[in-house]
């Protein structure tokens, strides 16, 4: 039986989504907490592997995460929820579990993700917000060119190469991607990009929040991000920024499977954002 689970996490004390020798991965802890949930080693002929919508990287959170795996045995859908969220630590809880059929792939069936980066800005970085939100230090008179910065995003918006903002590690078959919005909303002394595409190449949402911070710093005009996508150079981009901030907080999927809506009410960040995707 095939068993899709939506799942949230902080991923700040994790090495990110995929599993690694240390196990120190959500995808390593996720699996262990089923296998022990199920209980009897009988029952496992096989591991239990599962297959993601969005492998996060290191320091990256989830309030959208969707994963499937195949399950040796039956149980209720709220057996799957209270079962196995009896066996995961605090950082990673599953909200939602239910049958699906063998075509369903978390990961294939998917035609679009959403991404919210979140920001805090200003003298002084505040503790309440360590590895939830990104920093940059401004003076306390000084904010962002929003407006250089959503003129820099409107090169993005549709399909395009973005080797310009791939890491060397992206294992990804096509730099091509499209994106469908890319929203900047300024909340001093928060500022969030929400952004929404098909999929994401490694790095690819942290490169391009480098690339608008230099633009909304005045480092760099708006019209410098079309000079980096056409140039298909990674080198030539803002370095790459930090993990804090990003939460992976929806995954779209086509109405036949019936995939439940995320949890959003459950976060910090403002629901007017999170809202309707």
């Amino acid at each position: 039986m095939r068993i899709a689970l939506g799942l949230q996490y902080d991923g700040s004390p994790y090495s990110g989504w995929q599993s690694q020798l240390s196990k120190n991965t959500v995808q390593d802890v996720l699996e262990k907490a089923i296998t022990d949930f199920i209980g009897s080693k009988d029952l496992l002929a096989l591991p239990i592997r599962v297959v993601t919508a969005g492998r996060t990287d290191t320091g990256v959170h989830a309030l959208g995460q969707v994963v499937h795996f195949d399950a040796p045995v039956e149980r209720e859908s709220f057996s799957w929820v209270r079962g196995v969220n009896a066996f995961l630590p605090d950082s990673i809880v599953i909200n939602w579990a239910k049958p699906v059929s063998g075509e369903f792939s978390a990961r294939f069936s998917a035609f679009e993700r959403t991404y919210i980066y979140a920001l805090h800005a200003g003298p002084c970085r505040s503790p309440m917000s360590a590895l939830r939100a990104g920093y940059v230090m401004l003076p306390e008179a000084r904010w962002f060119d929003i407006e250089a910065m959503q003129l820099a995003a409107e090169c993005l918006i549709g399909e395009h190469d973005f080797t310009s903002f791939r890491s060397a590690e992206c294992q990804s078959k096509s730099p091509v991607k499209t994106l469908y919005a890319c929203e900047i909303v300024s909340q001093a002394p928060w500022l969030y990009f929400k952004i929404r595409g098909n999929a994401f190449l490694h790095h690819m949402v942290r490169n391009l929040i480098g690339c608008f911070l230099a633009v909304g710093t005045g480092k760099q005009t708006s019209e410098w991000m079309k000079v980096v996508l056409d140039a298909r150079d990674r080198s030539i981009a803002a370095p790459t920024f930090s993990p804090d901030g990003l939460y992976l907080t929806k995954i779209a999927y086509p109405a036949e499977f019936a995939i439940p809506e995320p949890a959003l009410q459950n976060s910090w960040l403002p629901y007017s954002l999170l809202g309707p995707h």
